[in-house]
């Protein structure tokens, strides 16, 4: 599609018709609520992988403040055998090499969850793990590992340029996709709701974190998720009663000890009025957001410099994971379930955390929004990602990795020895899916 192409509004992009901060997809006034959420529901698309032909990455050099990163997991989870990773190569074909790599290192695990989301008690949700770079240096810090969330629609291939920049920094990095989003088991799923998606995230990281000390981050749409994640698992101390009556040695509940919020949404309960549409209203509109045009506005509204970055690559990465069967029925489910809720739960996030924000972003604008998080979170630092938009892990990967590390090496981030201790699941697990 070309910059002419006509998008869901009807107009032609970048004509005085074309959208703005008072225009939606039905073309008519909304609330303050219902326009915030079409701009999340166009940054999602945001975050989707965004490539670039001439993109490339500079590898940090190694050097003696680099750290290693505390490792999560281990070969005793169950992998999901039935899982084809995507072939960049031939679906699209998409030339970033970096997106290549990533998606030829996706895995697929069966997690846990309640019969609510699946008869089985079991959904299959898929990863990229960028491990670690062994560093020579015997000085080195050890940090805690990363459990990165996605944005609206997207997948974890939307990590696949901070990931290894991290990775060889010494930090573990787990970027994992959302149940019905990417490339998530989608048949035999009954909910994909937002509640879904949070309990879905925690049989991941209890599988294949073992519950371990963990910091947990979100870009966009993903932030919103994090909150509720990092909610309902923060970790603390606890009395030496409460930790009788639990049945724990340690002294201590929860595992997540921060967080690393990227132009994250944070302020918007829901998704406006679009959860109450008809579903075959809801499904006209899901397709509206599969659509090229509308993909296309999204990425040009993404970037500080769309010119290098919202290319057409770009576009056809993005859509991949949308051209699944069952996506749509995932997308409809989401929507009638309301949404994230994570606007009352911000201040209960107490726990040491860093506020990214592309300096430029039009999406999500930073002095009010960035600030709004550093106004109700008791432990929260902001760092500016400068020349940049609305996905600083995209647009500026190694600046980015430089600040996530930082935090991560930070005496307040040390690990605690809470040591991650995998819960192997049953051989038959897969039994139910021949």
């Amino acid at each position: 599609a070309n910059l002419k192409e006509a998008c869901s509004c009807g107009h032609p992009f970048g004509s005085e018709s074309h959208h703005n901060k008072n225009t939606t997809l039905i073309n008519m006034k909304t609330s303050t609520m219902m326009r915030s959420n079409y701009a999340m529901a166009l940054a999602a698309i945001l975050a989707s992988p965004q490539t670039a032909h001439s993109f490339t990455l500079t590898p940090p050099k190694s050097s003696s403040s680099l750290t290693t990163s505390l490792s999560a997991t281990s070969s005793s989870y169950q992998e999901d055998l039935t899982f084809t990773p995507p072939n960049t190569l031939i679906e699209g074909p998409i030339s970033e090499e970096l997106c290549t790599a990533a998606a030829q290192k996706m895995k697929r695990v069966m997690v846990p969850v309640s019969t609510d989301v699946s008869d089985t008690g079991f959904v299959g949700i898929s990863f990229i793990h960028f491990e670690a770079q062994k560093l020579s240096s015997s000085s080195n810090k050890k940090t805690l590992p990363l459990l990165l969330v996605h944005g609206f629609d997207s997948s974890a291939l939307e990590y696949r340029r901070l990931g290894p920049q991290l990775a060889a920094m010494g930090v573990d990095v787990y970027a994992v996709d959302l149940l019905g989003w990417g490339y998530t088991q989608l048949e035999n799923v009954k909910s994909f709701s937002a509640a879904a998606k949070v309990e879905a995230l925690q049989g991941f990281w209890n599988t294949v974190g073992g519950s371990g000390e963990v910091v947990v981050g979100g870009a966009s749409l993903g932030g919103a998720a994090t909150i509720e994640f990092a909610a309902k698992n923060l970790y603390k101390e606890v009395s030496e009663n409460d930790s009788e009556k639990n049945n724990n040695n340690n002294n201590t509940e929860g595992f997540v000890r921060g967080t690393v919020l990227i132009d994250a949404q944070g302020f918007v309960d829901g998704i406006g009025p679009m959860s109450f549409l008809p579903a075959p209203l809801a499904r006209a509109g899901i397709k509206v957001l599969q659509s090229v045009p509308l993909r296309n506005s999204a990425n040009q509204m993404s970037y500080y410099n769309p010119e290098t970055y919202a290319t057409e690559d770009a576009l056809k990465v993005g859509r991949l994971h949308c051209l699944r069967d069952g996506w749509e029925d995932g997308m409809l489910s989401f929507m009638q379930s309301g949404g994230f809720r994570p606007k009352e739960k911000v201040s209960q996030i107490d726990v040491p955390s860093l506020v990214l924000w592309g300096r430029q972003d039009g999406i999500l604008e930073g002095k009010e929004f960035a600030q709004k998080f550093i106004d109700a979170m008791p432990n929260a630092e902001l760092q500016w990602v400068e020349e940049c938009g609305h996905v600083p892990h995209l647009e500026q990967p190694e600046l980015t990795a430089r600040y996530i590390a930082d935090f991560l090496e930070s005496d307040k981030m040390t690990p605690l020895g809470k040591s991650a201790s995998v819960n192997p699941l049953f051989g038959n697990l897969l039994s139910f899916l021949n």
